[in-house]
């Protein structure tokens, strides 16, 4: 096994040498590997393997001051730097961070390796899942506490510093049930009865459905599906418009939450950007199959979203007006909204 990690990070350092600005991520899928398992070759060498004491960990990571935080899937990439302030770990199924700046929803059962990170004048801590696939990253900014990041990598830092990691194959995902299957007027039903969006999940569980197969059999005028593009023009709609929006991105281990203005927007290739000082968002366009507007009753009145899925059905990123429970939607972010099917 030392000789298997010894010839992956000779291979690496053969691919970096041939692509400098190569990132870990792309360099694990030429290699056929887990981005946690080609970290862990550096172990040692500025990695640190950390105890998955991942509860503990978080809920100091206030100590850090302003970091910027990181999470990502496939397609799309959202980096949004605050303090981590309110944390709430009461519930065992799903862990919040619920600041202004940092926003989290997190499901830590999905969780398995944490590292500490020094690359340079780079420093992070790093989360994996039980497949080696990163779920969060943590990175320390020009204002963060730095001796506070070596005393948690310190404090949590595991007895075996190993770079030899237990990576288990993906979960394979449900396969959809035919419609024809689906008590599909329940759902309707249960859909115009809504009176909080949070419900909404539980709903699809309970009928069964998969969320595009949801969107497709919503009870009419609740969801409408738009042309992939818009998407765009909504970004840059409400960057022009300053209206302020929340914008969620997620994988199986964690939700990341940015609620207010973007104002600079630009193309680089096929990926669409938001760089904005404390927030930027990077939108990889080619996947996008799927655009959806969905609108979905509350108490306080319809709350509209406009949901981005790929080929496989799974979320991209998911857009909402900037709103608090117990306030009604922001008209202007309707208006957004009516503009994309226009």
């Amino acid at each position: 096994m030392a000789t298997a990690t010894s010839n992956l990070k000779e291979k690496w350092a053969a691919l970096k040498g041939q692509n400098p600005g190569l990132r870990i991520r792309n360099a694990a899928n030429e290699l056929g590997v887990s981005e946690a398992e080609l970290l862990a070759t550096s172990v040692g060498e500025g990695v640190t393997v950390l105890k998955p004491d991942f509860a503990a960990l978080l809920q100091e990571v206030e100590k850090l001051g302003k970091v910027m935080a990181l999470t990502r899937n496939e397609e799309c990439v959202h980096e949004r730097k605050g303090i981590y302030q309110n944390p709430d770990f009461s519930n065992p199924h799903a862990q919040l961070f619920v600041g202004a700046d940092i926003d989290l929803r997190i499901f830590l059962s999905s969780w398995k390796y944490a590292f500490a990170v020094v690359d340079g004048d780079k420093k992070s801590f790093q989360f994996f899942g039980k497949d080696g696939l990163a779920l969060h990253k943590i990175y320390l900014t020009k204002d963060s506490n730095a001796a506070a990041f070596h005393e948690l990598t310190e404090k949590y830092k595991a007895e075996e510093q190993s770079p030899l990691l237990e990576i288990a194959a993906p979960a394979p995902k449900p396969s959809e049930k035919p419609d024809s299957e689906i008590d599909v007027e329940g759902f309707r039903q249960a859909w115009k009865d809504l009176k909080d969006t949070h419900d909404f999940f539980g709903i699809t569980r309970k009928y069964g459905v998969s969320r595009t197969q949801a969107l497709r059999l919503a009870p009419e005028g609740y969801a409408v599906k738009i042309d992939n593009a818009r998407v765009v023009n909504l970004l840059e709609d409400a960057a022009r418009k300053q209206t302020p929006i929340m914008v969620f991105v997620g994988n199986r281990g964690i939700i990341q939450i940015h609620t207010g203005l973007v104002k600079n927007t630009l193309w680089h290739q096929h990926w669409f950007n938001v760089i904005d000082p404390d927030f930027n968002l990077h939108l990889d366009t080619l996947p996008i199959a799927e655009t959806w507007i969905v609108r979905k009753p509350t108490e306080d009145g319809d709350v509209t979203s406009v949901e981005v899925f790929n080929s496989e059905g799974d979320f991209i990123v998911q857009f909402f007006g900037k709103r608090k429970p117990g306030n009604p939607e922001l008209l202007e972010w309707r208006d957004l909204v009516k503009d994309l099917q226009n």
